[in-house]
């Protein structure tokens, strides 16, 4: 069976202070301290704005060996795409200092619910311009947020172009993928967790309201079967929570790992924050 690593979908959030990181820890601190209980993490920071390659070196300076990272791709190569060509050189240049440390574990590409459907050979070129961008030896998973794109010919497509699958867990509304999918199109399984608040979902008035659930053990057990089938096709498979708000995902990483049986390292986070992780 593959190597599982559990985690959340990003690590830099206020109102994780008091929740997850102790009060009085900096800010330039946050992620160290995370890598004492994860070994994995998404940087979705990039979907918003390219960084520099000194503040990727920084990220992997303060991670142990062996500390692995997913990063979004700008919006430019999947939402604004007419912008594509002049976010991939600066976009490939901040990945650098990862690459060169060999902790970059692959990229998310998350296309819109609006992906053109109409001519679902047009929208499915554009995810191989899209592979073609990006080095080779990098790998590249694409989540879809509409459930047209899961039908077997877009699976066959990503994998002969070496386009990894994304399953997700979302609210179950109309045109929403479906849950618990098994799907893998390369050597690496993906799974997303963004939480099943339908309430929230099409009616906010921040987009974060919509990550904000928090998931029961029997929620998140009814996925240690399918993951646990997924791992067994694959050689390494991620699961990352997305539902941040108020450190949510990181208490259901920490969930997902006990159901999973997966190694947990030793001694409770300190302080106040002890409770949460019970």
């Amino acid at each position: 069976m593959a190597e599982i690593r559990v985690g959340t979908s990003g690590y830099s959030f206020p109102d994780w202070v008091g929740t997850v990181y102790p009060r009085e820890l900096p800010q330039k601190a946050w992620l160290s301290y995370y890598a004492r209980w994860f070994n994995a993490v998404e940087i979705n920071s990039t979907y918003y704005r390219i960084p520099s390659p000194y503040m990727m070196a920084a990220l992997v300076r303060k991670v142990p060996k062996g500390f692995l990272f997913t990063v979004k791709v700008p919006k430019e190569m999947t939402h604004e795409r007419g912008k594509f060509e002049e976010a991939v050189g600066p976009f490939l240049a901040a990945l650098s200092p990862m690459v060169q440390a060999g902790c970059l574990a692959s990229l998310l590409a998350q296309f819109p619910y609006s992906l053109p459907r109409g001519d679902p050979a047009a929208s499915l070129s554009h995810l191989l311009r899209l592979r073609e961008a990006i080095p080779p030896e990098i790998p590249v998973h694409v989540e879809f947020r509409h459930a047209f794109w899961y039908r077997p010919e877009v699976l066959d497509f990503l994998a002969d172009h070496d386009l990894g699958f994304v399953n997700v867990d979302l609210p179950q509304l109309p045109g929403l993928p479906p849950i618990k999918t098994d799907f893998a199109t390369t050597r690496i399984g993906y799974v997303r967790f963004h939480g099943r608040n339908a309430a929230k979902w099409w009616e906010h008035e921040e987009a974060s309201e919509r990550y904000d659930y928090e998931y029961s053990r029997e929620e998140l057990g009814e996925w240690v079967p399918v993951i646990r089938e997924l791992a067994g096709r694959t050689h390494l498979t991620f699961i990352f929570m997305n539902n941040c708000h108020l450190g949510k995902s990181a208490r259901d990483a920490i969930k997902m790992m006990e159901l999973l049986d997966l190694p947990m390292p030793k001694g409770p986070f300190p302080g106040e924050e002890e409770e949460l992780f019970r």
